[in-house]
């Protein structure tokens, strides 16, 4: 697709950021820094050895099991794998203080560079000690690259990238397909993408360049390199266009990555993941999974479009192709019986904003499945959310008194809920990988999974 033609100049926080050298491997060294070994992965048990899954579990499968245990160690802690990592988009989680985020034992936290380069800007974390300091959190941090923003936003389909093709427009066939009622808000070329800010019209640039600026700017403990997310609407050329397209831009993200690591002298040591692209082919998202595990990345993320009832056999061809020694983050999963599979199949953290997104509809979870809470059922239920729950709000409020706080459009309603919701999932991923470890994870799955979904209108205790 050729580039967007514009008169129109860059946004004010692009012109202090530089642009790469165009020789991005020079004298044929891969780039590289001493200060990478501030961050580290280390396995702990596999999946396999533990729970010694019998033949017709491996034929259920597609394959075999890449679950495992292990520890990423970042210059701001220590993350035990599995883990859930909850969303804080723009520097805070949803109606929830990070000191109640670290309460409820959430270990790392990720924001959204897209939307933190949009507003406050960059350089303002940066000159505020970095996303951590600047919103309150000691834990490790992770930022994405923005990618997955510009191309959704760009395409009209907001926080998804819907799969129905009744719901778009554009002709029937092409690579250009927009959702309904919606205009094209970002155009790709082999350099970067051109996107108006969904904020207020204004035009911006990102590059593999500036998403490595932004984010070393940001200062996560984590990053992840920039690629193009395409849909399961893209035909299969255009699918291999993009796969080349990433992995070049992956090579530029790391030389810019190890420049600017090298730059500023005095920062704690930033990971660089790289981002698994491919859609629904195996060849492609094996491919991918060769050639970004041969860069120097720190880990990778496991992105792009995924259809539901493949996201195991998606996930483990990756897996199975990635170094072991390196951790695998699955981008935008947080439903149990995602969770399960993403977790036998290799993924070590993932991360959603579901927790939180449907805590503000009066949605929490039980382990009898989702319930709603602006129910009149719960409006004499004086009892907690979820009885034997160690989050504060069912230490401390009643059914009865949040199902008001909903009635009412009280805002504190959402958090009470949102603290729930994300120790819920929390809770549900540790017991997992004490599970793993200890031999059980597959009964411990059988029987998360066989309440949760269980066809019953009422939890048992619910009044």
């Amino acid at each position: 697709m050729p580039a967007a033609k514009s008169s129109q100049p860059f946004h004010p926080i692009l012109r202090s950021l530089r642009r790469a050298p165009p020789s991005y491997w020079q004298d044929g060294q891969v780039p590289s820094s001493p200060n990478q070994s501030a961050f580290s992965f280390a396995l702990t048990n596999r999946l396999e050895d533990t729970c010694t899954p019998a033949g017709e579990q491996h034929a259920a499968n597609g394959g075999g099991f890449q679950g495992r245990t292990g520890t990423i160690t970042t210059p701001h802690g220590e993350i035990q794998t599995p883990a859930f990592i909850a969303v804080g988009t723009k520097a805070t989680v949803k109606a929830v203080l990070p000191e109640a985020m670290q309460d409820l034992g959430a270990q790392a936290l990720l924001a959204n560079a897209y939307h933190l380069y949009l507003q406050p800007g960059a350089d303002i974390i940066d000159d505020a000690g970095g996303l951590g300091r600047f919103m309150n959190w000691s834990g490790p941090t992770f930022t994405d690259s923005g990618g997955f923003q510009v191309m959704s936003l760009g395409s009209g389909f907001k926080k998804v990238i819907n799969m129905d093709a009744a719901e778009t427009t554009g002709e029937e066939g092409t690579d250009d397909r927009v959702a309904a009622g919606k205009e094209r808000l970002a155009h790709i070329d082999d350099d970067g993408v051109w996107f108006k800010s969904h904020l207020n019209g204004d035009r911006h640039r990102f590059t593999p360049e500036v998403s490595m600026q932004v984010q070393h700017q940001l200062g996560a403990d984590i990053m992840f390199a920039f690629d193009e997310l395409t849909t399961l609407l893209n035909s299969r050329g255009y699918q291999e266009m993009s796969l080349e397209r990433t992995r070049l831009w992956a090579e530029r993200c790391i030389a810019e990555h190890f420049r600017l690591t090298d730059e500023r002298v005095g920062k704690p040591y930033q990971a660089l993941f790289g981002v698994i692209q491919g859609a629904q082919y195996e060849d492609l998202r094996r491919k991918a999974s060769r050639d970004l595990g041969g860069m120097n990345f720190d880990g990778f993320g496991i992105g792009g479009a995924l259809e539901k009832e493949n996201l195991g056999t998606i996930v483990r061809w990756c897996t199975e192709e990635l170094p072991e020694d390196k951790p695998r983050h699955l981008l935008g999963i947080s439903e149990p019986d995602d969770i399960f599979t993403a977790i036998e199949n290799g993924a070590d953290t993932f991360d959603c904003v579901s927790p939180t997104r449907v805590a503000r509809t009066s949605a929490f979870y039980t382990p009898q499945g989702r319930l709603n809470l602006s129910n009149a059922r719960f409006k004499r239920d004086f009892g907690p959310l979820v009885d034997g729950c160690d989050c504060y709000a069912c230490a401390h409020y009643s059914r009865a008194y949040i199902h008001h706080l909903f009635r009412a459009k009280e805002m504190v309603s959402a958090t009470l809920v949102s603290i729930h919701n994300e120790r819920f999932v929390v809770k549900m991923v540790d017991d997992a990988r004490l599970a793993l470890d200890a031999g059980t994870f597959f009964e411990f799955k059988e029987e998360t999974l066989g309440q949760y979904y269980q066809a019953s209108p009422l939890p048992s205790g619910f009044r």
